[in-house]
């Protein structure tokens, strides 16, 4: 069935259905009629962070960029869900279209750029949730902030949202912010997460509350940059890593060429090899010491598989959903479960 509901949305503008379906899907949530059309959720609870989750496999942050959409999501058989990015103002994000399909790849390219309605209206929407399943935040910084003042508009939003949320990510890897992968790099890096970690600090502090820090990194690393990054974020004390976000490279084997020449972070099952092979290495430099949830290219079971031995403890699924659709969350889940 939903091979065939994907044909007719791939039909329409990428952007556009993107927002059509989400509306569609909280629609049929509400009514009570979508549980009748998913899968059953699988039951296998982990616990990563200090947190308990129901099953391994998660939303990766994007799909559901101001968190109107959690219930609805979340019973789609997710054991977890990350919301945004989410910038302290609103902003439109760039000039569209912004957002392609490489439908013979199962991939998409993206240049979105954090377009979102502002920090106050995504918390006013996760108040309103009533599914109580784990949430991540995704925070990132406005296109208009300096680079310099980056981490005031990270310290906002984890003001913000810090006692609504099971985790918050600190998002240094998207492609689409100008210059927004450079504080992944050396003594700025430092800076901002031991700024960030202060500040969790504080506010466990004051709402007796511990919330765990998540940095999404990017695959585009060499393996100096690698080693470099893991060092900075055991010294900051930082509690997990996310490998990988979406890539600026374009793989030789990618069938869809004349819109793999669009800019804009690519994501899908071509991102799978080089995003799992920056995976491996950081679980060699973390050591076990803090633990990686892998996102990049997951589109089966295998897949979903393939990251647990590469290192990770947790799995993050975008691209592969919107191409298999709910049933993929539940042949991953299950997987992850039999291991």
């Amino acid at each position: 069935m939903y091979t065939f509901i994907r044909h007719l949305l791939f039909l329409f503008d990428a952007e556009t259905i993107h927002v059509f379906s989400l509306k569609i899907l909280s629609f049929t949530h509400s009514i009570g009629l979508l549980r009748l059309l998913l899968p059953r959720h699988i039951d296998a609870p982990i616990t990563v962070m200090g947190i308990e989750f129901s099953n391994a496999v998660g939303l990766a942050a994007g799909l559901d960029k101001n968190a109107k959409y959690i219930d609805a999501l979340a019973s789609c058989g997710f054991g977890f869900i990350e919301v945004g990015t989410v910038t302290p103002l609103a902003q439109a994000g760039n000039d569209r279209p912004r957002l392609f399909r490489l439908v013979s790849d199962n991939a998409i390219i993206n240049r979105m750029g954090f377009n979102n309605d502002g920090v106050a209206a995504l918390v006013s929407h996760v108040r309103q949730r009533k599914n109580n399943c784990v949430l991540g935040i995704n925070i990132g910084k406005n296109k208009t902030t300096p680079l310099e003042n980056a981490v005031d508009d990270y310290l906002i939003c984890m003001q913000e949202v810090y006692v609504h949320a099971d985790y918050i990510t600190i998002n240094i890897s998207s492609p689409n912010t100008p210059g927004l992968r450079e504080l992944q790099h050396g003594e700025g890096l430092t800076d901002l997460l031991t700024q960030l970690k202060n500040k969790q600090l504080e506010l466990n502090q004051q709402y007796k509350r511990y919330v765990p820090l998540a940095v999404k990194i990017a695959p585009d690393l060499i393996d100096e940059e690698i080693t470099d990054i893991a060092q900075r974020v055991l010294s900051a004390q930082i509690d997990a890593l996310i490998a990988t976000n979406t890539t600026n490279s374009r793989p030789d084997k990618l069938l869809c060429k004349s819109v793999a020449e669009e800019t804009g972070g690519l994501s899908g099952a071509p991102v799978f090899d080089i995003s799992t092979s920056v995976l491996k290495k950081f679980a060699d430099a973390l050591d076990n010491k803090i633990p990686i949830i892998a996102a990049g290219g997951i589109s089966s079971a295998e897949d979903a598989v393939k990251k647990i031995q590469a290192g990770a403890s947790l799995v993050q699924v975008y691209t592969g959903f919107i191409y298999s659709g709910p049933t993929l969350i539940q042949q991953c889940a299950l997987a992850l479960k039999k291991r």
